[in-house]
């Protein structure tokens, strides 16, 4: 297996991969105005480069506040319900022809999945992981006050962050404590 060239800053991050064609900005009077891209979407970008074998991307640009919406008035002929928009105001906006419909919407269900995911501040996970961790979690608060000490326990309540007693100071040798 080759392995694909990825960019250093967002080596593992890839939540989707594929070819796609993507307008210009200024349309060519010589060429198409659609060219073919090898795209990635990371956590916090989103890169395009000439090939999937290019080691420098052709542009990137991080993806957070951009919204992402299949747009069929893009292009005129039997692949337009293949076409998807990324918009951001006050950025450029950039668009995209997949090579299905159906592989369109599944680049902008990612893309709509991770910027709610952005947006939220959490880290995505399968359903099944997250009620294992759960599950974990609550054992790790049963066994907390038998066998973990403090440092190792990852949920403080208010309760033990005051310790017992009027006075959390101790007093020093030939002080006079606060009555």
């Amino acid at each position: 297996l080759e392995e694909i060239p990825r960019p250093i800053q967002d080596s593992g991050n890839i939540l989707k991969q594929g070819y796609l064609e993507k307008r210009s900005r200024e349309p060519s009077f010589f060429g198409s105005e659609w060219h073919k891209r090898w795209c990635v979407l990371t956590q916090r970008n989103f890169l395009y480069y000439a090939n999937e074998k290019s080691k420098q991307p052709k542009g990137s640009f991080p993806i957070e506040r951009y919204q992402a919406r299949l747009q069929s008035q893009l292009r005129k002929d039997s692949r337009k319900k293949c076409c998807f928009q990324l918009l951001c105001p006050g950025k450029r906006s950039y668009e995209f022809t997949a090579p299905s419909p159906a592989e369109a919407q599944d680049w902008v269900e990612q893309i709509q999945f991770l910027l709610r995911d952005l947006s939220s501040l959490t880290i995505p996970c399968d359903e099944d992981e997250e009620e294992e961790e759960e599950e974990e979690e609550l054992s790790k608060d049963r066994d907390s006050s038998d066998s973990m000490n403090n440092s190792q326990n990852s949920t403080l309540n208010p309760e033990e962050l005051e310790p017992e007693g009027d006075d959390i100071y101790e007093v020093m040798p030939g002080e006079l404590p606060n009555s």
